[in-house]
């Protein structure tokens, strides 16, 4: 926020395309740091801080907006710059009661569940910022759990499951097909737990191999499942675990004709997190910004 007060500090009115291009120079950011986006990919993390940055200053009463996008230091700015601060963050603006009043409004808006995740590790970090890592360690604690829940299903359970979710990711058909596919499947030899269509149509068949198992994964295993696809005159696979892959086991799929996906208990509870397997939704937040376009009278 330093940075900000600084390029207004001669009590000019900049425009906001013109703070942007100084502080991006004075901070010796080159084109990619200024393009590193936030973990959504929706908006560029340099962008996203100065707004916010612009946002803290001005409830702290340190800058004012003369016109939409248009910056001007205010009193208490100049005298804040005066005592020649080595940086401004959150905590030097809680002496200002606008801005106390700011982040007082919004800790009364949250739950006492979602104050006790949400951990600021960083803390130039915006909201968005705070927001998007609580999220992705929450998601990360729930694949964990999911992993354990499925590792400990019976074998049939993890059947129904396999069978669930490449459906929904849009393989198989309809459930019933792929349930009745993969029981066919228990007669093959090789390693092949089931066959299901590439698509609703049945243009290609899919050859899966699902294993609940604890040790790794290694090369035998998915040779093997490699040839069953050749007696089979199969050409794509996939092979999915509970538990991990050995380095030789992918990268002899990397040098074979066929196409074998290997997915890995991590990214198995990756994949049921977002096509729904297993879990529920708790809370749903929309963040949402200015339409500035909205209040142009051009």
């Amino acid at each position: 926020m330093l940075p900000l007060l600084r390029v207004v500090e001669d009590g000019a009115d900049h425009p906001v395309t013109e703070v942007r291009e100084r502080i991006a120079r004075e901070m010796r950011l080159t084109e990619g740091d200024r393009a590193e986006l936030l973990p959504s990919g929706k908006q560029a993390i340099f962008d996203n801080r100065l707004g916010w940055a612009k946002t803290y200053l001005d409830k702290a009463g340190l800058i004012m907006t003369v016109k939409r996008g248009v910056y001007r230091l205010t009193d208490d700015g100049r005298r804040l710059l005066a005592q020649k601060p080595d940086h401004v963050s959150k905590q030097v603006l809680l002496q200002f009661d606008g801005f106390r009043t700011f982040i007082q409004q919004r800790h009364d808006d949250q739950s006492t569940e979602v104050a006790e995740v949400v951990t600021v590790a960083d803390p130039s970090a915006t909201p968005e910022e705070t927001l998007e890592e609580s999220y992705q360690a929450i998601r990360k604690k729930v694949e964990a759990d999911l992993l354990d829940a499925v590792k400990q299903a019976s074998p049939q359970f993890f059947e129904k499951l396999v069978v669930e979710l490449l459906v929904k990711m849009g393989y198989g058909g309809t459930l019933e097909d792929a349930g009745r596919a993969l029981a066919v499947g228990r007669s093959h030899d090789g390693g092949i737990d089931g066959i299901i269509k590439e698509d609703h149509l049945g243009l290609d068949a899919i050859y899966v191999q699902a294993k609940r198992w604890q040790a790794t994964v290694g090369r035998p295993e998915v040779q093997a499942f490699a040839g069953s696809l050749e007696g089979e005159r199969g050409r794509k696979g996939i092979f999915l675990t509970t538990s991990t892959f050995s380095n030789e086991a992918r990268e002899f799929v990397k040098r074979i004709e066929k196409k074998i996906v290997l997915v890995d208990g991590p990214q198995l509870a990756g994949y049921m997190f977002d096509f729904g397997i297993g879990v529920n939704a708790v809370s749903n937040f929309e963040i949402k910004r200015l339409d500035g376009d909205y209040f142009s009278e051009e």
